[in-house]
């Protein structure tokens, strides 16, 4: 087995764990405003959050295409 299909294996294998982990992420940070300030809109956080993780993502493409992880 290569390397590549041993990699897709792999995250093949954890793919409800990564999707869970960035739901948990999300939910926690919506949390965290609800604490900081509690007659926060849900809905407006969420796309502010939605927005931050989207800039993030972006940003962490941009270095994957810049070869920022390739001996990581």
């Amino acid at each position: 087995m290569n390397n590549t299909t041993a990699v897709k294996k792999d995250l093949a294998n954890r793919l409800d764990e990564i999707r869970d982990d960035i739901k948990e992420l999300f939910e926690i940070n919506l949390k965290i405003t609800d604490w900081n300030v509690p007659e926060a809109d849900d809905q407006s956080a969420s796309e502010i959050l939605v927005s931050i993780f989207e800039e993030k993502l972006q940003e962490i493409k941009q270095d994957v295409k810049n070869g920022k992880y390739e001996n990581y």
